[in-house]
């Protein structure tokens, strides 16, 4: 199949000229990709975040919300000295 190719302005005209069911469904299609690579990066984060809480003794699946929140704050923070 050959290739078209068009600037992102031309996608953009294209697009406002559909009608807006049309312009909905392309948008419903989009975001589809987006969701899956979120998902994807999702299970990938807690998978690192498990493997982090692992390597210093704690258990991911027992840790409430604020336990998780303040190892996260944490391990943004290790590399710096406080205040």
């Amino acid at each position: 199949m050959p290739t078209l190719h068009i600037s992102e302005d031309q996608i953009i005209e294209l697009f406002e000229q559909l009608p807006g069911e049309s312009q909905f469904k392309v948008l419903l299609k989009l975001t589809e990709g987006a969701r899956a690579q979120r998902e994807a990066r999702m299970k990938y984060a807690e998978s690192q975040l498990r493997q982090l809480c692992q390597e210093r003794n704690l258990n991911w699946d027992i840790m409430s919300e604020d336990e998780r929140e303040q190892f996260i704050v944490d391990l943004i923070h290790e590399d710096r000295a406080c205040a």
